[in-house]
């Protein structure tokens, strides 16, 4: 394709990374009873923004989840504190990694055990002799515990290092000095060792939130934003809006989730908050979260003065089939509902899923090129389209550790192929906007649902899931009928709203059912009830006694461990 051609072809591709972790703290103490959020920092978003500072040509827009950066401003805070001011850590495992005194009882040995072998076998263990050595030690003392009184401290130790070298971003791997020195001793790791790598983890997360922000500031990425802790909208405006895409769902017992609507309008003013906080300007657009829209949330953004959002392909082309637009629709037009001004873009399925699921097999050049010949070809297709506009979003944290060196030279010569093709044009949705004179299609309709699969079905329907919204429902009443009271004081209430949100988060209702795995479910059925019971337990009200039983049980094997999911459905 000459460069004369591509003035009349150039096709504009956005590279949408979606960051987000749920609320992991017992908010009552602050302790982590997961360590994903810190893991996923040293790893995944320090590398992404690496590539992106690397490559001066790369254009991408990077969400994060308001209570993930505030989840990140916390960790930050807690290792200055240890390192500088004497205090503890608040999460078990990071502790363990520094903590002088390890404390091994029997039933600690297998919780530091069954921790260190959460990692991917192929990507994060196997890669390293000694760590395979450590993590299959490790299989021998989960299937026959009673020999763990003859495993040593220095067994542990050596474990807990391996374990945090091999979750390291491949940026850090090979830029700081002091990671390679750590690697080549093997073993016998030192309390000297320990702290080297406790201050590279401080630094890390102390710094990744302004290197995004100095990125935004310079023009060559876009930051957005999802609701505070990450609550599917348009559910808690309305549980029916699920029989939008399937009309034979099975709902929760509770026909709706009081205040919902309210509840929307706070967790996106509050997530405003903390974007302002921690970027220093507001944001053009949102990512809600799942991409879950439905009419009545399209209106909520848009009164808030948003520029943009994005959602799912499969649910443009079922709005598509309700609406009668004046000319042929394209999946690579932007869209406008009704007499909204807020520009709606849609997920390109096929594309974003070759990242997701298959490319983390392929040789990382072959993989780039078929993803570029895709595009190549719908260039072609939309030759007549006068700002034919391609949205890839996904995953941009759990997809990496299924990729050899954590998708490093996947994404190096992503961005360099990208930027450096005369027939495509890298952008970011507001550069979008401001350049291109778009058609200004409506919509008439939205039929609600979200990125997958165009519904809701990853959320509502199953009988777990929807026992949780019973709960979720239960709860809310109970806060409602205590702040109408006005028997809390200002600190109390500022506390239980909080609390309220992390129960609303859209991620224990991914995790419950027999889709996923035994041990995701128990854990996240785990998690949903304790906060639950914190919430009940602030606005001081007796727990109901169904939050003391698990409720939900997963019997599934799904696809990279149930993270991410296609967009479309098989």
């Amino acid at each position: 394709m000459s460069a004369k051609d591509s003035k009349h072809t150039q096709l504009n591709v956005i590279l949408y990374w979606h960051m987000h972790q749920p609320d992991y703290r017992d908010l009552r103490n602050g302790e982590y009873q997961q360590p994903w959020t810190y893991l996923h920092t040293i790893k995944d978003y320090v590398d992404m923004v690496a590539h992106l500072e690397n490559n001066r040509s790369a254009r991408a827009v990077v969400n994060f989840a308001p209570i993930l950066l505030e989840q990140i401003e916390d960790y930050a805070s807690q290792l200055e504190n240890y390192l500088h001011h004497g205090k503890s850590l608040r999460d078990p495992l990071l502790a363990a990694l520094i903590d002088p005194v390890l404390y091994l009882d029997t039933h600690r040995r297998l919780k530091l055990i069954n921790s260190c072998l959460r990692a991917n076998r192929q990507r994060l263990i196997e890669r390293y002799p000694q760590f395979k050595t450590l993590a299959d030690m490790a299989l021998i003392a989960v299937k026959a515990p009673e020999k763990l009184a003859y495993y040593s401290e220095q067994y542990f130790i050596d474990l807990l290092v391996w374990y945090h070298l091999a979750w390291l971003g491949e940026s850090v791997r090979r830029n700081d000095s002091r990671v390679k020195p750590l690697m080549n001793r093997a073993c016998n790791y030192t309390i000297h060792d320990r702290h080297l790598l406790i201050e590279l983890i401080h630094e890390l997360i102390s710094g990744v939130i302004a290197r995004y922000r100095r990125l935004a500031e310079s023009g060559r990425i876009e930051l957005s934003l999802t609701p505070y802790a990450h609550p599917m909208m348009p559910l808690l405006m309305d549980l029916k809006c699920a029989e939008e895409a399937q009309p034979d769902i099975q709902l929760p017992l509770s026909p709706v989730y009081p205040g919902g609507a309210e509840r929307c309008r706070w967790h996106m003013e509050q997530g405003l908050t903390v974007f302002k906080k921690h970027f220093g300007f507001a944001p053009a657009g949102c990512w809600p979260s799942e991409g879950g829209i439905s009419g009545e949330s399209i209106e909520l953004v848009d009164d808030l003065g948003l520029n943009w959002l994005a959602s799912g392909e499969t649910v443009l082309r079922s709005s598509l089939d309700k609406s009668r637009l004046e000319q042929p629709p394209c999946i690579q037009d932007v869209y406008y509902y009704r007499d909204s001004r807020i520009a709606c873009f849609f997920r390109d399925d096929g594309l974003s899923d070759l990242i997701g699921f298959k490319y983390s097999d392929w040789h990382a050049d072959d993989a780039v090129a078929n993803l570029v010949h895709h595009l190549e070809t719908i260039a072609r297709h939309c030759a007549d389209r006068s700002a034919p506009v391609v949205s890839i979003i996904m995953d941009g944290e759990n997809a990496w550790e299924h990729y050899p060196e954590n998708g490093y030279y996947f994404l190096s010569a992503l961005y360099e192929k990208l930027g450096s093709h005369k027939g495509l044009r890298l952008t970011t949705y507001s550069e979008y906007l401001k350049r291109e004179q778009t058609s200004k299609a409506r919509l008439e309709r939205v039929v609600a649902g979200s990125w997958v699969y165009g519904n809701f079905s990853t959320w509502i329907g199953e009988k777990s899931k929807n026992r949780a919204w019973d709960m979720l429902v239960e709860a809310k009443k109970t806060y409602d009928k205590v702040v109408s009271a006005g028997t809390l004081d200002d600190e109390r209430y500022r506390d239980a709203t909080l609390q309220l949100a992390t129960c609303e988060s859209s991620d224990w209702f991914w995790w419950l059912g027999e889709y996923n795995s035994a041990e995701a479910v128990a854990m996240f059925d785990e998690l949903f009830r304790l906060h639950l019971s914190n919430l009940y337990q602030l606005l001081e009200v007796e727990s109901p006694d169904y939050l003391t039983r698990f409720f939900s049980v997963g019997t599934g094997s799904p696809a990279m461990g149930g993270a991410m999911r296609p967009g479309r459905q098989e």
